[in-house]
């Protein structure tokens, strides 16, 4: 998969917000608008400023030790492309983190765009420092080797969550600001995005006819 700056759907998905996405997604009858639960910011800061990114995704896959499947040969993060979003599936209620500030470092040198942890990540200060953007279900110390161990990079994976089936493919988009993170199925992204720009333009005539004091209801109708 290869990752490239100057695809034209990632500058264009700059422009939305994770919220204008799930609405275009919506629209579409996909699932839960693509959000995947429990995913929020922790660098470079806890749920706050104006952090975004944007790009396809780089999965990759932990399980238990205890899998019979083989242990992948070599270490994912040396294998990252330029403009990437790292997605790591963790298997759920594992205590121990499984990515830290050493792989963000490697991580921000080969130009990915920012990380997603569906489990405990680590370091947290060091992400900071680096200022690279860092979205995950929560914080752990202990490293990972004792409990799981990477078995696939770019294969599709499950977000790790009774609350949703949800599947993050590689090459999917991923969306991820202040309101959380959602994927967007490449295969969807060109019909998505017409979308999406009617949305936010529509949102924007009903919120200068709200201040002015038109009911949401009449707004509503008038505009969407």
């Amino acid at each position: 998969m290869a990752a490239s700056p100057e695809d034209p759907i990632i500058k264009e998905l700059q422009e939305f917000t994770t919220c204008d996405v799930s609405d275009a997604l919506c629209k579409l009858k996909y699932r839960n608008g693509g959000f995947l639960s429990g995913l929020t910011m922790w660098s470079p800061q806890r749920q706050d400023g104006p952090t975004k990114i944007v790009g396809p995704a780089y999965t990759v896959k932990y399980v238990p030790l205890a899998d019979p499947a083989p242990k992948h040969p070599t270490h994912y993060i040396d294998s990252v492309p330029a403009g990437a979003v790292i997605f790591i599936s963790c298997p759920p209620r594992t205590p121990n983190a499984v990515y830290g500030g050493l792989m963000s470092t490697r991580a921000q040198f080969l130009g990915a765009v920012g990380s997603v942890i569906d489990g405990r990540f680590r370091d947290v200060q060091e992400q900071r420092d680096l200022n690279f953007p860092v979205f995950a279900r929560d914080v752990g110390t202990a490293p990972p080797a004792e409990l799981v161990k990477v078995v696939g990079v770019n294969v599709p994976v499950k977000l790790q969550t009774e609350d949703q089936d949800m599947e993050i493919r590689p090459g999917d988009y991923l969306i991820g600001d202040v309101n959380g993170v959602v994927v967007l199925p490449k295969e969807l992204a060109k019909e998505t995005l017409p979308l999406m720009k009617r949305g936010v333009e529509a949102d924007g005539r009903m919120a200068e006819e709200i201040k002015k004091g038109m009911g949401f209801t009449e707004a509503s109708r008038k505009f969407r």
